[in-house]
């Protein structure tokens, strides 16, 4: 949207094409800053301005309360949009988008080519992304030996398994997991693994938690 675009506008295009931001974009094609729901909780309008204790006010610059006095009561998107704006390049990895999205704590990242925005990645087209990779409800028929193989291999392929002291064995597609760990959080990775492994239809877990040095291993 143009930056001199009403709140109003953005609130109604937010809305009425059911996304949570938008890219604010000078008449030349040049990003300038983001506008999101964020931007317009504290208004006040909504009664939901900023609000310190008296004794507090006196701590805070008169610049700074003359920045959120902007925030809750200006009009147009140039006044609220936020200005600093991570992007991305369009041959940018997903990877590197989350990265830019969990290191920033940002939830959109325009793509721009040059110093135009050709796009735009939200969390919500991370999680459609997800859900299209997501396996089919219905496990594929699988040869056990197959699916306890894969499952082996996945164990032995993460520092976190200690892959000598957990047994795997399938029957009919049911994965039963036996043996030791140290850490509950191993638990809950380890029947994750399994639980990824095609074919597998449940997973039963009789592992046990004991501590480093309670456990004697009888060769």
């Amino acid at each position: 949207m143009d930056p001199s675009a009403s709140i109003a506008d953005a609130a109604g295009l937010m809305l009425s094409s059911k996304i949570s931001g938008l890219p604010v974009i000078r008449r030349d094609g040049a990003l300038v800053g983001i506008i999101s729901e964020g931007d317009l909780l504290r208004r006040e309008e909504l009664g939901t301005q900023r609000k310190r204790p008296r004794w507090l006010e006196f701590l805070v610059s008169p610049g700074r309360v003359a920045e959120e006095y902007v925030l809750a009561n200006g009009r147009r998107i140039e006044e609220v949009m936020t200005d600093s704006v991570v992007t991305a390049s369009p041959n940018a990895s997903l990877a590197e988008v989350v990265e830019l999205m969990t290191h920033h704590r940002i939830k959109r990242v325009p793509i721009v080519d040059g110093d135009k925005v050709v796009g735009m990645i939200a969390r919500s087209d991370l999680l459609r992304a997800l859900l299209d990779m997501q396996p089919a409800s219905t496990p594929m028929a699988i040869d056990n030996e197959q699916i306890r193989q894969s499952i082996v291999a996945e164990l032995a392929a993460q520092k976190w398994a200690r892959n000598e002291l957990i047994n795997v064995t399938v029957d009919k597609g049911i994965v039963k997991l036996n043996g030791a760990i140290f850490d509950e959080r191993e638990r809950r990775a380890a029947i994750v693994a399994a639980e990824n492994a095609a074919g597998v239809k449940g997973v039963e877990d009789n592992l046990f938690c004991a501590e480093p040095l309670s456990v004697i291993l009888v060769s």
